[in-house]
């Protein structure tokens, strides 16, 4: 059976055609759109992007046609910030916040992190795996054919490398990409409360040398921030992921202002995460080491606070910029990518075009996978979105709707 496969009649193709690394600027408005346009596919990457009628004597005749039927075609989105294995959930503290209490009033009572900790730890592997399956479908359905997920609701061995293999499984079963992070550096469990220095030691010395060898991580994070760990510890563990060959990710700046971004820049970070906090002066040394900002909305807005990232600061400033969900039980319960659009746009002054880009392409660049997928050019795997809309601005202009794609991962329509 051939692996040929042809879309037809596509209202607008958004490529994303353009310079192989991330995108700043006005680079970040330019989608590489054709118009009437079609796509060409063979053993799951994209062999030709045109319109209608340069591709259609290029059709092989043992090509499975599909029509858009006028639809808009976009890559698949890269979500390069979520939480995906936890047991349970937190609608309870939900309830509480929307009653007056703050997320920090929450985890200071035993709740927030470390509630999600004990649920996690008292879970199986299988049990875990079941609701990572469940959260992850969540995701294609809105579009969602990436998926960077963190560890860091274990705090212990045994459930950080629990969580870690359910990432692996899941990754190994299809038919989204999962690239797993270690996040043990998350909270301070409850039995090291006293002893932190010894926590922070371990995950440095002991856990991350034996996740690297094991090649369970792609990735270490760490919550560097008020109530989490300090600069100081959090270079300790980060300094032994880059001696283990982990890349690195780093919680920053979310609550307080100097508590990771410029610590990131300083070691080379591959992305400092949420900045709601930044200091205008360290979005430039982000700029001078190429750490890329990914910023969530979605917890900003799930936590009913009104102080949002930066966003148009840092565009100006030349950051390749990405936005994400930072899907978690907690802070932002928010699996939607479209969503987070709209978000972007509404709450941090975000183009439609600057947000697509940094959900897509500039996303892909910041796991280190911007040359295989993240955009919609040949050679590249074809992981693609198609919608029954025309046009890629109503993605984040009809919010929270039930709109769901055609999805296709590596060329093959998920059917869920």
């Amino acid at each position: 059976m051939s692996s040929a496969i042809a879309i037809v009649n596509i209202g607008q193709l958004v490529t994303l055609a353009g310079p192989a690394r991330p995108r700043v600027g006005a680079e970040l408005r330019e989608l590489g759109l054709i118009e009437n346009a079609a796509l060409l596919l063979s053993e799951g990457r994209i062999v030709a992007a045109g319109t209608n009628a340069e591709l259609r004597a290029k059709i092989s005749p043992e090509a499975a046609v599909i029509d858009a039927e006028g639809g808009c075609v976009t890559p698949g989105f890269v979500d390069a910030h979520t939480h995906l294995v936890f047991a349970g959930n937190r609608a309870a503290e939900f309830e509480q916040r929307i009653n007056g209490a703050t997320y920090q009033q929450i985890a200071a009572s035993g709740g927030g992190i470390l509630r999600t900790v004990a649920l996690t730890r008292a879970a199986t592997e299988d049990q875990l795996l079941a609701a990572a399956r469940k959260h992850r479908d969540w995701m294609l359905r809105s579009g969602t054919t990436t998926i960077e997920a963190k560890s860091g609701y274990g705090l212990d061995h045994a459930t950080e490398m629990k969580i870690l293999r359910v990432l692996a499984r899941l990754n190994a079963e299809g038919p989204a990409t999962i690239v797993p992070t270690l996040l043990a550096a998350h909270a301070v469990p409850p039995e090291f409360a006293h002893h932190r220095e010894e926590y922070v030691r371990w995950i440095a010395e002991e856990l991350i040398p034996e996740v690297a060898a094991a090649g369970l991580a792609r990735y270490c994070d760490v919550f560097c921030d008020e109530s989490a760990f300090t600069v100081q510890e959090a270079y300790k563990v980060l300094t032994a992921a880059i001696e283990n060959g982990l890349g690195l990710r780093v919680h920053a700046d979310q609550f307080k202002s100097g508590n990771g971004a410029v610590m990131a820049s300083i070691l080379g970070a591959a992305t400092a995460d949420h900045l709601e906090a930044i200091e205008d002066e360290d979005i430039y040394h982000l700029w001078t080491a190429g750490t890329q900002p990914v910023l969530l909305p979605g917890s900003v807005f799930a936590l009913g606070r009104t102080q949002y990232p930066p966003a148009r600061k840092m565009v100006e400033a030349g950051l390749a910029i990405v936005v994400a969900t930072d899907f978690n039980p907690g802070s932002s319960p928010i699996a939607s990518m479209p969503f987070v659009l709209s978000l972007a746009s509404l709450q941090m002054g975000l183009l439609p075009a600057e947000a697509l880009t940094a959900a897509t392409i500039n996303a892909a660049w910041s796991l280190g996978m911007g040359n295989r997928i993240g955009s919609l050019e040949t050679g590249k795997q074809a992981d693609l979105l198609i919608y029954e809309c025309g046009d890629y601005r109503e993605l984040a202009y009809y919010i929270a709707a039930p709109i769901r794609p055609r999805v296709f991962i590596a060329g093959r329509e998920v059917m869920l």
